[in-house]
């Protein structure tokens, strides 16, 4: 294995979008778990960000795509249960993706505010930085997220629930 081969592929992973949330990458979500090279043959493993994500699927072929078109013709793809994916394995730089295009983050360590079946909690609106936020419904675009709606700015926002 060479680490230029090693860097060429995650340079590669971190251009594949997740295809529910296109502002993030695999790697920025966290789920690319490892990389390796078995002769011509390359390997990521990759862990669900839940049972049953449908978007797994469409991961693994647009990673082994990406793979192909850079030059790696021979790639397979597995999936690692163990350890699960939580939220805490989203990047600093994947976090602040999310803010960026309207969705507030999951809070993190001691910090985390919010309970995944959605005591009252104070979500920060990621328009306006507003705590003065309310629960709209457990399930926003995506299964993984909430929606919150901000009573300062009117707007409403996807939450990306904490999953741990």
């Amino acid at each position: 294995m060479r680490t230029t081969d090693i860097q060429k592929i995650s340079e590669v992973l971190k251009q594949v979008c997740d295809p529910e949330i296109p502002v993030l990458s695999v790697t920025d979500m966290g789920i690319v778990r490892e990389i390796g090279v078995i002769g011509e043959e390359v390997v990521v493993s990759i862990t669900p960000t839940y049972n049953g994500c449908p978007a797994m699927d469409m991961i693994a072929v647009n990673i082994k795509a990406a793979l192909q078109e850079a030059g790696f013709p021979s790639v397979r793809i597995e999936l690692v249960w163990q350890p699960a994916w939580t939220t805490d394995m989203i990047t600093a730089n994947g976090r602040n993706k999310l803010l960026e295009y309207g969705i507030a983050p999951p809070e993190n360590e001691t910090g985390d505010k919010m309970t995944l079946f959605g005591e009252t909690a104070m979500v920060p609106c990621p328009r306006c930085n507003s705590n003065h936020t309310e629960l709209v419904s457990q399930f926003g675009s995506t299964a993984c997220k909430a929606m919150y709606k901000c009573t300062d700015c009117k707007e409403p926002f996807d939450y990306f629930k904490c999953h741990r």
